[in-house]
């Protein structure tokens, strides 16, 4: 198994030691941040994301580079980029840091667009991420990321810098997903 896909099976094992650290309440106290204060382990919790959003990049990053573009890759970076994302945004809905209608469409445009590359795989063709898919997962990583911190230290002046970033994440959720089907109907023989 090569190095990409190395560090993308990392990622997936990284995904309940997160879940652990952000929803098993720990009683280790706060980290003070300015006037802001945050769980221990939700800071743990929010690094161990950071770490896992990262290798994101790195893992693909380093296929093309390197030439180490495989099938099981292929496969296993989006799976584990939608394990990841769904992990974080359905942790957040439970410890009331995201409402539950952003989970929602965020998640409902995932499991359609992977059903719709789904479609187009089985008769051969490819659906690449778009422009407009990677500035929603930029959006997404990074609210997803300003959240399980609290908004710290963004909250020290009391702008929600991580709602905003997660607003922008389902308007362009949403944008994207149309783009998707629209320049694939042809996959769904419409």
């Amino acid at each position: 198994m090569n190095l990409p896909n190395q560090i993308t099976l990392i990622r997936i094992a990284l995904i309940p030691i997160f879940m652990i650290f952000l929803l098993v309440p720990f009683d280790w106290g706060d980290v003070q941040l300015g006037a802001s204060a945050i769980p221990t382990h939700h800071l743990i919790a929010a690094f161990i994301f950071i770490i896992a959003a990262t290798t994101d990049w790195l893992d693909g990053y380093l296929a093309r580079k390197e030439g180490l573009v495989t099938n099981l890759g292929k496969f296993l970076d989006p799976l584990a980029d939608k394990l990841l994302v769904t992990a974080a945004l359905v942790s957040l809905v439970e410890i009331g840091l995201l409402p539950a209608w952003m989970a929602v469409v965020i998640l409902s445009r995932e499991f359609a667009v992977t059903g719709m590359r789904l479609l187009a795989a089985a008769d051969g063709q490819v659906i690449a991420a778009s422009p407009l898919g990677k500035w929603k997962t930029v959006f997404q990583m990074a609210g997803l990321a300003i959240l399980l911190l609290h908004n710290t230290p963004f909250g020290l002046e009391g702008f929600p810098l991580g709602m905003l970033f997660m607003w922008v994440a389902v308007i362009l959720t949403i944008i994207s997903g149309w783009d998707y089907f629209y320049k694939n109907r042809h996959v769904l023989d419409v």
